[in-house]
């Protein structure tokens, strides 16, 4: 599920896309001034933010270039949402770091297609990196590239399979994977290991992260539990 962060000033703004939003499907969140948004980002970490630019206090340009200056952020995807359709704005909009600029009016089926394209573009550009912070504030960073598990900003090296591993039911926060499910994306069908290489492989895991992100479904497999 796609979570998606509504920032406007108008509350009946905020009702309406939020409730056909989430009639697709999405877990949405609000926010109606920019402070409130980047302390609402930095908890939930959206897959997108809709802002509007006109906003008192700090205007969605300074909101979002705040938001450029957060790393664990640097997946989301920022989009515009506003009646401000001059060139000069959508201008400064992409300076601040947006990736896109929709003007309002629109549409709900046009807003919808244009959503369902920018989270097409987070599924390829940003799946490098998968981003997460408990309740507790303790951040912890998947990142692909470099084989790196970041925890609190200290990196932590793990072996591959581990690592993919982890990775792996990371990517489905709070969904109980089976057994069978983890052995064909991690080790692959082709490849016989003992029933009990996860379970060795997990322990480790939890020495070097402890022991709250993984839990054990008896009789199933493991799920990532995400706070």
């Amino acid at each position: 599920m796609y979570k998606i962060l509504l920032v406007d000033d108008e509350s009946d703004v905020l009702e309406f896309l939020g409730y056909n939003l989430k009639k697709e499907g999405y877990e949405v969140f609000t926010a109606n001034d920019g402070n409130a948004a980047i302390e609402t980002a930095l908890f939930v970490m959206p897959h997108l933010i809709m802002l509007d630019v006109m906003m008192p206090e700090k205007d969605g340009l300074e909101t979002c270039k705040e938001l450029r200056t957060h790393p664990e952020l640097d997946n989301c995807i920022i989009a515009f949402l506003t009646a401000r359709a001059e060139d000069y704005s959508q201008i400064a909009g992409f300076e601040a770091g947006a990736d896109d600029y929709i003007n309002k009016p629109i549409k709900p089926v046009v807003l919808q297609t244009r959503i369902k394209a920018l989270l097409k573009r987070y599924d390829k550009t940003n799946n490098q990196k998968i981003p997460y912070r408990d309740k507790n504030n303790t951040q912890l960073t998947i990142d692909k590239e470099r084989f790196v598990v970041i925890k609190n900003g200290e990196e932590i090296t793990i072996p591959k399979k581990e690592f993919k591993l982890l990775a792996t039911l990371m990517s489905k926060p709070n969904i109980v994977m089976q057994r069978e499910e983890i052995f064909s994306l991690v080790w692959g069908d082709d490849i016989i290991v003992g029933d009990r290489t996860i379970d060795v492989h997990i322990r480790k895991i939890r020495e070097k992260l402890g022991n709250k992100y993984i839990k054990t479904v008896k009789g199933v497999g493991y799920k990532f539990v995400e706070e």
